[in-house]
């Protein structure tokens, strides 16, 4: 560790010079790849979004089994330098050696990409971390030490679910403790923020939104009706699918002929494929695994309206993206839709109300015509969009950088 570190110093101190643009260094927890490349795909708009005004760099590790590590390549991305780093999962039924073995391992193919990418650009005027802890210590403790200012933006639920609370005091106090050190704390919501600093890991929480992309599309005409889709990672404790599931069960047999479309995917597919073939639904619902943005878009766009069933979100970007096309949005009060949802453009419902969910999708099929696609689209606002958060962002490095 310490030969590793020593050598990176002396790459930082003989690349760190010369007149250039702010170069910004990404280090996410989560982020797209080939085996999930719905993960944290908000995390790279959001840099996406910012890679016009700074250069921009993202160093991601990929846990991947131990015959599939490759040699890390660089790509570029919408203007993004992009090397996901492989590192070999333990696969250990012993889940605390398991662990530990996977935390060395992340650890040194973070080092590895880090230390590619200055080969590269040079010292990084800034480190930008999404989500706790991990990329935040190491943040801390290859740049901050050298004086390098990190922020650090968060998008996790658990901080709304309870489940950052059910952490190892340990991780929470050395969540605080790296937390003090960042230059900024930011959050996508209000709601999230508020969570944030009454947890105690700042005094102040900086809001800056998920980009929602979709505006620049052109609209298309209205979807069916009957035809609703749900895009979510397949974990039913957060996303009730399930529920998704017992309301269109509810609605057929009341004879409304509606259908489901699900991208995503995730632990329970495979128990909400069965849920929804005990029910008799196998014709109604389609099960589409995880897409890539684009392709979740043309599914949105094409669909006649979005659900969002979830116990809890911060943000809820797929909330944003269906209103950019044009499709109304059902969605329960968890926190990330109220921010989006109004009577010209969809309906709230309270969390796990099988019932309520019902009536709304049987509402919605009566109601659809009215939802018109242009006037649901502007409804949005620009707040989100990808020019106005990019700008966001670029102020924020750049009065981080000027108090030097």
């Amino acid at each position: 560790m310490h030969v590793t570190l020593h050598w990176m110093k002396s790459t930082f101190d003989s690349t760190a010079s010369g007149s250039r643009p702010p170069h910004v260094l990404v280090l996410p927890k989560w982020y797209p790849h080939d085996k999930d490349p719905q993960l944290g795909d908000f995390v790279r708009k959001q840099v996406q979004a910012v890679a016009s005004h700074v250069r921009t760099s993202v160093v991601f590790p990929v846990p991947v089994p131990a015959g599939a590590v490759a040699e890390p390549s660089p790509t570029i991305r919408s203007g993004v330098w992009e090397l996901l780093v492989h590192y070999p999962a333990s696969t250990s039924p012993l889940l605390p050696w398991r662990k530990l073995v996977n935390l060395v391992r992340y650890w040194r193919a973070m080092q590895d990409g880090i230390r590619r990418c200055v080969a590269v650009h040079g010292l990084p005027d800034l480190v930008h971390v999404h989500v706790l802890v991990r990329p935040a210590v190491l943040a801390w403790w290859v740049f901050g030490r050298r004086g390098v200012p990190f922020i650090v933006t968060e998008h996790s639920s658990g901080f709304l679910d309870g489940g950052w609370h059910a952490r190892p005091w340990w991780v929470r106090a050395l969540s605080r403790s790296v937390m003090r050190r960042a230059a900024l704390v930011t959050a996508v919501s209000e709601h999230l923020a508020a969570a944030i600093v009454r947890a105690g890991l700042c005094k102040e929480c900086t809001v800056v939104p998920n980009v929602v992309p979709g505006t620049d599309r052109p609209l298309g005409p209205a979807g069916p009706a009957g035809g609703f889709m749900v895009v979510a990672d397949l974990v039913d404790r957060t996303k009730n699918v399930g529920g998704v599931l017992r309301a269109l069960a509810l609605t057929r047999e009341k004879g409304h002929p509606f259908t489901l479309t699900v991208v995503g995917d995730g632990p329970d597919r495979a128990a909400l494929e069965e849920q929804g073939r005990l029910a008799g639904m196998n014709g109604a619902v389609q099960w589409l695994g995880r897409l890539p943005n684009d392709q979740v878009l043309d599914r949105l766009a094409a669909a006649g309206s979005l659900i969002v069933n979830s116990r809890v979100e911060t943000f809820s970007v797929v909330t944003g993206e269906a209103l950019a096309l044009g499709r109304p949005v059902i969605a329960t009060r968890c926190g990330g839709p109220e921010a989006f949802i109004t009577e010209a453009n969809g309906w709230l419902v309270p969390v796990d109300d099988d019932a309520a969910l019902a009536g709304a999708m049987v509402r919605m099929a009566q109601d659809h015509a009215r939802f018109e696609p242009g006037k649901v689209r502007a409804t949005l606002g620009a707040h989100a969009t990808p020019e106005a958060v990019g700008r966001r962002w670029a102020d924020i490095y750049q009065r981080i950088l000027d108090r030097g």
